[in-house]
């Protein structure tokens, strides 16, 4: 069966599918509004643009030269909770990061030295703006602001002073999780998106059985009032409402963007990643397709009616969120320039669809898929495969592939779990009975952050990991609270009783590892994807990191094996793919057309979140934020912890020359 993603009329249910350095802000003031400048040349969103590119159209850097990159200077951020993955944004010459203890800093972006800094009250670690914030301007520059999310609530400073702007929401704050009918989301870690004079945003909700609902809304930057809100779990009439329970609005939860939006400033259409409903790996409590859930989403950017959108996972029972940005770019097909938009995903799909209709730019297959055995359970008979381009990630993980760094012992142990348990590649359903065997697992695949694209070339990069799961459904404790970090916020409403549901969970981000703490499966784990998407073909793959305990025996090449879901590529006209790997702390930089690797320095924290590349008197920078970590893991591939001190953020940029200088 083959289906197209548009989605504008109501369908039947059986065819649902269808249908202080204060000079660059006094001299901006004294010239007023700035010229324009040309695209892809600043930083001053997450991810470098709102269109949530990770591209920068400097080329001062480039292959010739990119083995010469010293560092430039250094900020360190001596925080113990070693929560650090933050995207800096740079406007005016003015760099914005997250500092210790959750604080919001201004510093010189050409010398690092600090500005001003903005204490976050009242926001625990796990509510922080922990990966960016948001920039916004009036037209003649007199009203400059950071918006960001922080204990709930949404907040905005001054971006020249770092004080409050009182005038916003209730002193400063606009509380997220107030909703009409229950409690919602508070604000992700992730940035929204800056639209006009509207703020975007998605919600953070949790992961588990009482977790709110992620509606999509917008808020007016200067006063902080609430403009529009789109119901991600659909209430009576809306649609998409007979894809759940009757209930299910009351009480269902998740379906969230936690990940990153992008904006088509020139339609005004915002495109949405959404996350799976909860729980996330058991649905016998909300049969169906559970619209909107898993969705690639279009709205308009101004009133939030839906466009299209299309579902890549009906009735997830995976913990398969969309969460890396969805690719704007424009390509050739079929002899025409297409306006495109494409999505990569945790399960190692890539689809793609032109940007306005929703249309796939090459056919999608409904194909089906192994039933669950779950009583109570009604998992869903088919999932859409895209027949073109090929999937970045491995789809099944037999005998064959057992990790050929293990000893004999260990092997034999390996090839007994995998013949007993539960293991039908992509979209195998949980089990109470035995093990599942989940590929490329819910820790897999392209997270946040994962993808980068060139606009002038059609090619787009994936970063994606191999990372097998192995679960097991257990009864499910209703009393404890919703898993995911989500923010505190209001009691949760009781679960509606269900006569003869038993609710399951899973141990989630159970990754299947070996004794010595290596995975279960053969390397490469983590790797670069290069995709030529005038074509829909894969140019070139190249391993992305290594595991120290494996180089220092000479084997190379293997691609990290751990927590290579927190970093992210940005490409540059200058050739170059700039990306960091946390588990061997090491910054790289690789030839976007060949993927091999043209330099790289080892770095006393580890790096986490995207590079930043930007411009400041002449001169380009590249900065990377990085952590450390608490505790080690066992086993080979122990994570380095780093040193406190070295946590902050590193920058970098080419030797001064004599003449530069001067200038």
């Amino acid at each position: 069966m083959r289906i197209g993603a548009l989605h504008h009329s109501r369908p039947s249910r059986a065819l649902w599918w269808r249908g202080c350095v204060v000079l660059p802000f006094m001299v901006a003031t004294l010239h007023g509004q700035t010229a324009p400048v040309k695209p892809y040349t600043t930083w001053n969103d997450y991810g470098g643009a709102s269109d949530s590119m990770q591209y920068s159209a400097l080329t001062q850097i480039n292959k010739a030269n990119v083995s010469r990159l010293e560092q430039a200077w250094f900020f360190p951020v001596a925080d113990k909770s070693g929560n650090l993955g933050f995207n800096p944004i740079v406007v005016d010459g003015v760099m914005y990061l997250m500092g210790a203890e959750g604080s919001i800093v201004a510093v010189d972006a050409a010398t690092g030295t600090q500005i001003w800094s903005h204490r976050m009250e009242g926001a625990a670690p796990g509510g922080r703006a922990t990966r960016g914030v948001n920039y916004w301007e009036s037209k003649d520059r007199s009203d400059r602001r950071l918006i960001f999310g922080a204990g709930g609530s949404l907040r905005e400073i001054d971006a020249r002073t770092g004080t409050t702007i009182a005038s916003f929401g209730d002193n400063g704050r606009v509380d997220m999780r107030v909703g009409p009918v229950r409690p919602l989301g508070g604000p992700s870690a992730t940035p929204g998106r800056i639209f006009e004079n509207l703020f975007i945003t998605g919600s953070q909700t949790g992961e588990g059985y009482g977790s709110t609902p992620g509606d999509l809304r917008a808020f007016d930057v200067v006063t902080g009032k609430l403009v529009w809100t789109f119901h991600t779990i659909p209430y009576p009439g809306e649609y998409g409402y007979d894809t759940w329970p009757e209930s299910a609005w009351k009480w269902a939860g998740g379906v969230n963007t936690w990940g990153e939006i992008s904006i088509d400033e020139k339609r005004g259409i915002a495109y949405f990643p959404l996350g799976s409903p909860t729980h996330d790996m058991f649905g016998g409590d909300r049969k169906g397709a559970n619209l909107f859930g898993n969705c690639l989403l279009a709205l308009d950017a101004r009133t939030g009616k839906r466009l299209w959108h299309f579902q890549t996972v009906h009735h997830d029972l995976w913990d398969y969120d969309l969460t890396s940005a969805p690719k704007l770019l424009t390509v050739r097909h079929e002899g025409a320039m297409v306006d495109i938009v494409a999505q990569a995903t945790k399960f190692g799909l890539l689809y793609v669809f032109d940007r306005v209709s929703g249309a796939p730019l090459w056919p999608i297959e409904e194909r089906h898929v192994p039933k669950s055995d779950v009583p109570g359970e009604e998992s869903f008979p088919t999932q859409p495969f895209p027949t073109k381009p090929p999937p970045f990630a491995r789809l099944k993980f037999d005998i064959d592939d057992i990790n050929p760094y293990l000893d004999d012992q260990e092997k034999e142990r390996l090839r007994g779990i995998l013949k007993n348990a539960r293991n039908e590649g992509l979209f195998t359903p949980q089990t109470l009975t035995r093990d599942q065997i989940s590929i490329p697992g819910e820790l897999g695949g392209s997270n946040w952050g994962g993808t980068a694209a060139d606009p002038t070339t059609g090619m787009l990069y994936v970063r994606t990991a191999d990372q097998p799961g192995i679960h097991r459904l257990r009864e499910a404790d209703l009393n404890a609270p919703p898993s995911g970090g989500a923010a505190p916020g209001p009691p949760r409403p009781p679960l509606p009783q269900i006569a003869g549901l038993t609710r399951y969970t899973a141990r989630l981000g159970a990754m299947f590892l070996a004794k010595n703490g290596l995975l279960a499966i053969g390397p490469p784990w983590s790797e670069l994807v290069e995709y030529d998407l005038n074509e829909g073909s894969i140019k070139w793959r190249a391993p992305l990191g290594t595991v120290r305990a494996l180089a220092e025996k000479g084997i190379k090449d293997t691609g990290n094996a751990r927590r290579v879901h927190r970093n992210g590529p940005v490409v540059t006209a200058g050739g170059l793919i700039f990306i960091g790997t946390n588990a061997d702390g090491t910054v790289r930089a690789f030839d976007k057309d060949t993927g091999r690797v043209l330099w790289e320095r080892q770095l006393d924290a580890n790096p986490e979140g995207l590079a930043a590349v930007f411009e400041v008197g002449g001169r380009e920078y590249v900065v990377f934020c990085t952590s450390t970590y608490e505790s080690v893991p066992d086993g080979d591939i122990a994570i380095v912890q780093g040193k406190l001190e070295a946590q902050g953020y590193y920058v970098f940029a080419l030797p001064r020359t004599p003449s530069s200088a001067q200038k």
